[in-house]
Formats: structure tokens, sequence, C-alpha cells
């Protein structure tokens, strides 16, 4: 019975932990764009409207 006055307050402490944490990955915008990474894998390499795409800025330039 001892043991509970320490693992309840200890629960309470690692819930209030957690819903700090996900609180703040919320307002941080870690949910934000869930959908979007899954896609970027799919996308050419070769498309010069892809931002840091410097290989086909470098043959843009070429081409001119």
């Amino acid at each position: 019975m001892a043991i509970l006055y320490l693992l309840i307050p200890l629960g309470l402490l690692f819930l209030g932990l957690f819903v700090w944490i996900f609180i703040w990955s919320v307002k941080d915008g870690q949910f934000d764009d869930l959908e979007g990474p899954a896609f970027r894998i799919l996308m050419d390499d070769d498309d010069p409207k892809i931002p840091g795409n410097e290989k086909s800025k470098l043959e843009e330039e070429r081409q001119e």
C-alpha cells in the first residue's frame, strides 16, 4: 500500500510531462503536414521547380 504513495504522484508527473510534450509538438508544427513527406519521395529529382535542386539549376544555366 505504501508504494501507491510513490507510484500515483510519479504517474501523474509522467502524464503531465507527456501532455506538455504533445502540446509543445502541436504548437511547434510537428503535425502540420503528414502527407507531404510521403509524396515527396515520388517526385522527380530532375524537376527544376523543386527548391534546393542545385543540379537542375546548373543544367539550366548551361542550356542558356
